[in-house]
């Protein structure tokens, strides 16, 4: 079992109430068994919401509590959604026992580079093998 952000299936769930389809993930899929989430839904963000980045470190940081995620137009604080979409994810990869995940690059929950995102930190200190997409 993999879990796969669901936004490189299609699934439009990104911020902008977009999908970002990857064919690779996509085929990937077709000859696996997939769990597809989205971790800023499953932590109660809505779709569409306005972008977040990190501040103040990485998604390892934000776990122990010394970084933030916060809106890029106002500032507000939603690292608590994130968080909990973080652990929600992992909740469910060790449900289904994923021990990969393919994520979403360059995302806040996701990415890998340029800073590792929230869920994927959260993936990684379980012993998950996390991949990510573009």
């Amino acid at each position: 079992m993999i879990l796969v952000s669901g936004c490189l299936l299609g699934i439009s769930c990104r911020y902008d109430a977009r999908s970002k389809p990857n064919q690779e993930v996509i085929s990937l899929a077709k000859g696996s068994r997939v769990v597809p989430v989205c971790p800023e839904q499953l932590g109660g963000l809505s779709t569409p919401r306005p972008p977040a980045h990190l501040v103040g470190g990485d998604g390892f940081d934000v776990l122990e509590g010394s970084a933030r995620v916060v809106r890029l137009e106002d500032g507000g604080d939603v690292t608590e959604w994130f968080v909990q979409g973080a652990r929600e994810c992992v909740k469910l990869a060790r449900l289904f026992g994923c021990s990969q995940a393919i994520l979403k690059s360059k995302s806040p929950s996701c990415g890998l580079q340029p800073i590792v995102g929230v869920t994927a930190a959260a993936l990684i200190l379980e012993d998950i093998q996390v991949m990510e997409a573009g």
